[in-house]
């Protein structure tokens, strides 16, 4: 069993562009934070409705020492902070998030990070998806933003 951490950002883009399962048959089971579980669930909406449908594979955990918060000085949200100390606790495979600091963060902590884009590319190379470039298309629609240069890369990497 793989063990993947995921923050809200990527969990919020892939149901909001309806393919929260590609998490699921990439990985089997996923583990998110009480704080981004809380983040994520805070409104009422399709993510929302969507993570708590999930519940048989997304498992929500509490970090054990709080303590430990009080280390991370960057600017990083509590459900990072969170992300970032239970990803070091269950030694993760990989650590799902968007956010460049925190994406430093984990890497600078020695965790393997890939973000919402490297989880379609690797869709894509395991067949469970087609294409990324609609995928993309969409994210970008619901607000996510991805530069020019970033796109061109991951469309070349996919292949079209």
């Amino acid at each position: 069993m793989h063990k993947v951490v995921v923050n809200s950002t990527p969990l919020i883009i892939l149901c909001g562009i309806g393919h929260l399962e590609i998490l699921k048959e990439l990985y089997g089971e996923i583990t998110i934070p009480l704080a981004v579980y809380r983040e994520v669930t805070r409104k009422e909406d399709s993510a929302c409705m969507q993570i708590n449908k999930c519940r048989s594979w997304i498992h929500v955990e509490e970090i054990e020492d709080y303590t430990e918060k009080k280390m991370y000085k960057a600017k990083l949200h509590d459900g990072e902070v969170e992300v970032m100390i239970l990803s070091q606790k269950q030694n993760a495979e990989v650590v799902i998030i968007d956010d460049n600091a925190a994406k430093k963060t984990a890497k600078y902590l020695g965790l393997p990070v890939t973000g919402t884009l490297g989880i379609l590319l690797k869709a894509k190379r395991e067949g469970i998806i087609r294409e990324v470039r609609p995928l993309i298309s969409e994210m970008k629609h619901i607000g996510f933003y991805v530069s020019w240069d970033v796109e061109q890369m991951v469309l070349e990497q996919a292949g079209e």
